[in-house]
C-alpha cells in the first residue's frame, strides 16, 4: 500500500508510485530525479513539519514537508 513520503520514518525505502501535483510540481520534481518508479530513501526529517531530507540515486534532496506528502510511495517490507 502506497503511503506520503513524509510519513516514512528514517531509513524507510520504497518505489515512487505516484505525484499529485500539477505541472509545475512535476516539473521541478522531474528535475531532481524523483519520478514514479524510481527508488527513494527517506533520510531525515525536521521537527514540526520541516525539511525533508531523501536519496535518490546518489544524490540526497531536502525536500518541503508539503511536497513530500505528495509524492506517494510503495514501501518495502523489510524495512517496515
Amino acid at each position: 500500500m502506497a503511503r506520503p513520503l513524509s510519513d516514512l520514518r528514517p531509513n524507510e525505502s520504497g518505489v515512487i508510485t505516484e505525484i499529485h501535483g500539477g505541472k509545475g510540481l512535476l516539473n521541478r520534481l522531474g528535475a531532481l530525479g524523483i519520478i514514479p518508479g524510481r527508488r527513494v530513501t527517506k533520510i531525515s526529517s525536521m521537527f514540526m513539519r520541516g525539511p525533508i531530507t531523501v536519496q535518490v540515486n546518489r544524490s540526497q534532496i531536502a525536500l518541503g514537508f508539503r511536497m513530500a506528502s505528495n509524492i506517494l510511495v510503495d514501501v518495502d517490507r523489510t524495512t517496515q
